[in-house]
């Protein structure tokens, strides 16, 4: 058999573009304390977060599901892990003073507040444009996957990989016989989940532009979404 070529893409490299790619918080990711920041519906933002900074990701209008990734910011190879954080915790998704793990088993972020029914995914992988043409798309469709590519590219960074995203308020219950349905969100409007960095990490958050099943509203339509970082005080 004779040697063969094989050509492999740059896994960092979107597949189209949006605005994600030129809007980005900030130069360098970095959040002003308490400003309310907009991921407008279909795109992503990354914000950089120093250890024991909170994150408030708000669902503005209840319909809608972010995919959120967290890297740590020292060395981008390590990352958030749904699939290191369901052992974890024994659970499929998290709860309130759950700690969130990352590919090396060490705490990234941790649950601390959740005003929504707790209805998450940890099992789904981000769309991209291969799921758009599994559903019938024949050009470009903005993604998740892209979304998070060019909101670190954004902020000077190169995704190493592209991890199983957190999927906040992704309601795709499995069935006792292991079925999946894809429901709209059961969250409402300025539901919000607050995430604590137990290490200093870059969060890549996507307003997910699924238009084709019902997980953002069942009219099937993309929204906004906002977030703002705080410092809590530290007693002296």
């Amino acid at each position: 058999m004779g040697e063969q070529s094989v050509q492999f893409s740059d896994r960092s490299e979107p597949d189209g573009i949006n605005e994600t790619l030129t809007s980005p918080i900030s130069p360098d990711g970095r959040p002003r304390a308490s400003s309310l920041y907009l991921v407008p519906a279909r795109q992503g933002r990354a914000v950089c977060l120093d250890r024991g900074q909170n994150l408030k990701v708000i669902n503005t209008h209840g319909t809608q599901v972010c995919d959120l990734w967290a890297f740590y910011f020292h060395s981008l190879q390590e990352f958030l892990s749904m699939e290191h954080v369901r052992p974890w915790i024994e659970r499929l998704s998290p709860r309130v003073g759950d700690e969130l793990v990352t590919n090396h088993r060490r705490p990234i972020l941790t649950l601390i507040e959740d005003t929504s029914p707790g209805a998450h995914d940890t099992t789904i992988a981000s769309c991209d444009v291969y799921r758009y043409y599994t559903l019938g798309v024949e050009c470009y469709h903005d993604n998740c996957t892209d979304n998070l590519r060019m909101a670190l590219k954004a902020i000077g960074l190169r995704a190493p990989e592209i991890p199983s995203p957190f999927n906040c308020w992704m309601n795709t219950p499995y069935a006792p016989d292991g079925s999946l349905s894809w429901l709209p969100t059961v969250a409402k409007a300025g539901d919000y989940l607050v995430f604590r960095a137990e290490l200093d990490c870059v969060v890549v958050l996507s307003a997910c532009p699924q238009d084709l099943v019902p997980v953002n509203g069942a009219d099937c339509v993309p929204h906004d979404l906002h977030f703002e970082v705080t410092t809590p005080l530290r007693c002296p």
